[in-house]
């Protein structure tokens, strides 16, 4: 049974993988590809989706990386854990929101969030508890669209509403990167934005944080 707390996108979930296939081999595949670089210890997907982070997951697994992700939605997450299982990715999937991590403080080496924030509704104290559960120098590495400028955020602030219901939650204006550079708890790694996408979803910010000691 569907908990009525959680988000349930079940059309949302149907269509999402066959929707974002060419994407997801082209344009996305670098970004991904750099969310996993020297990837080491106790690991976090935040909002695992279907699992898109799965196979990168799965590409630099040496045996000595322990995988742990969090999904909401119950549609999203019977297709992800459906995914580790094709894959033999050893990853312990769990249900709950980025607002209230199910882990102890200080718990994981490196926590990525990649196309996820646009989706969670209180993002600041999600990045709270993002940074509750990384360990002292460990990272926070993650890849959000953003609010673009100009014409093409009159757009997306246009469409916003509408966007939002159909897109499973996803809001097209905020401005993640600011708030991920403005938290005390990290110093900035480094931090791109890139005119990459097509308007509503365009530009996206990718980049890493280090927690502070």
């Amino acid at each position: 049974m569907t908990d009525p707390q959680e988000p349930s996108h079940p059309l949302f979930a149907a269509i999402y993988d066959p929707a974002t296939a060419v994407v997801e081999r082209t344009l996305l595949r670098p970004h991904r590809n750099y969310l996993v670089e020297d990837l080491h210890g106790t690991v976090l997907d935040v909002g695992a989706g279907t699992g898109a982070m799965f196979p990168y997951f799965d590409a630099v697994d040496d045996g000595t990386v322990s995988f742990h992700a969090i999904e909401p939605d119950p549609y999203m997450r019977r297709q992800a854990r459906e995914r580790a299982g094709e894959l033999g990715l050893g990853v312990d999937i769990r249900s709950a929101g980025a607002e209230s991590l199910p882990y102890a403080d200080d718990s994981f080496d490196v926590v990525i969030a990649s196309m996820v924030f646009c989706t969670i509704p209180d993002v600041e104290r999600a990045l709270s508890e993002v940074a509750r559960v990384v360990r002292p120098g460990g990272e926070f590495r993650f890849f959000e669209h953003v609010l673009d400028d100009g014409w093409r955020a009159r757009v997306q602030s246009l469409i916003a509403p509408l966007w939002k219901r159909a897109a499973g939650g996803c809001h097209l204006t905020r401005q993640t990167a600011s708030l991920f550079a403005a938290d005390r708890s990290f110093d900035i790694v480094e931090v791109d934005r890139m005119n990459l996408g097509v308007t509503p979803i365009r530009p996206f910010v990718r980049g890493r944080l280090r927690k502070r000691a």
